[in-house]
């Protein structure tokens, strides 16, 4: 593991604070959790955004999935 320094704004500070008070767990877990959620949802995003321009360039065609249909199971 690196040691790294950050610089930060006093109010993100605070709420910082509070946070890892809340969830009782120190500033390094928090900020690591913190970053891994981030990278999850930047992905997440790349995925989306890959899967968007992926059914514009070509798009569902009608009764594509028609064939899915009786294997849907819905509760009533």
């Amino acid at each position: 593991m690196k040691t790294i320094q950050l610089t930060i704004e006093e109010d993100l500070l605070s709420r910082v604070n509070h946070a890892v008070q809340q969830q009782q767990t120190t500033w390094s877990e928090f900020l690591r959790a913190s970053l891994l959620h981030y990278l999850e949802q930047l992905q997440i995003k790349e995925m989306e955004k890959r899967h968007h321009e992926g059914y514009s360039k070509q798009p569902v065609q009608a009764g594509e999935f028609d064939v899915w249909e009786n294997e849907q199971a819905w509760s009533e």
